[in-house]
């Protein structure tokens, strides 16, 4: 029985990794469109977010087999259900990438007010930051979760970086205000994807631990409502 449950844990987990491989590829996919302004690349962008929709859907389904048909002890059942709420923050991060290409398309057919460096830099960041956190999740790996973690304020550099840009260019021309407006949004959505990395990060660590930084806090208020 518990040979066939640790066969179960094996596919979850490489069913994470795929799934991990498909938000990567939704932000590649995301930001081609947007570099290349290819309304075909932008539109199969979009269409991808419902194979990452279908992915979550199996993955809860195995999640809530493994719960029902078995007994997992403490370690087993903090792994499913970080898997759980993780899956969660991806397909966020999915909708996300969607959202970043439907604003590609509208964007199709004018030439951009800048350079697109720093919005790229933080897409191949976060991508990364993504596969990285289904690793981590594998390997029981601590030190990668924290790490993941920390890079999220290269993001968030990344994302003042595009702001204060855009600000520069809508003074020096008040016409460049709503293509900046657009190219903020996509800023700020890159700048979300890498809070919802950071949010699957720390679901890895309790999946380790046991211990989350929401569910401490809760606990520590609790205990100093009773103390008073």
């Amino acid at each position: 029985m518990r040979n066939r449950f640790d066969r179960q844990l094996e596919e979850l987990n490489n069913e994470m990794i795929s799934m991990g491989v498909q938000i990567s590829q939704a932000i590649g996919y995301a930001i081609n469109a947007l570099l290349s302004q290819n309304v075909e690349k932008a539109k199969e962008a979009i269409a991808y977010d419902q194979e990452i929709d279908q992915k979550e859907r199996e993955i809860e389904s195995l999640c809530l087999k493994l719960l029902l048909s078995q007994q997992p002890v403490a370690r087993d059942l903090r792994q499913i259900s970080a898997a759980l709420k993780m899956i969660t923050d991806m397909e966020r991060v999915g909708d996300h990438a969607a959202d970043i290409s439907e604003i590609a398309l509208h964007l199709s057919g004018e030439p951009y007010i800048s350079h697109l460096g720093h919005i790229e830099q933080m897409a191949k960041l976060t991508s990364v930051m993504v596969l990285d956190c289904m690793q981590a999740f594998v390997d029981r790996d601590m030190e990668k979760a924290k790490d993941i973690i920390k890079r999220d304020d290269q993001v968030d550099e990344l994302f003042m970086n595009v702001r204060s840009d855009l600000i520069d260019l809508i003074h020096q021309n008040p016409q460049n205000g709503s293509q900046a407006a657009d190219l903020l949004m996509i800023a700020k959505y890159f700048e979300r994807i890498g809070d919802h990395a950071t949010n699957i990060a720390e679901w890895v660590m309790f999946s380790i631990t046991g211990s989350h930084k929401s569910a401490d806090a809760v606990n520590a208020a609790q205990s100093s409502a009773q103390n008073e």
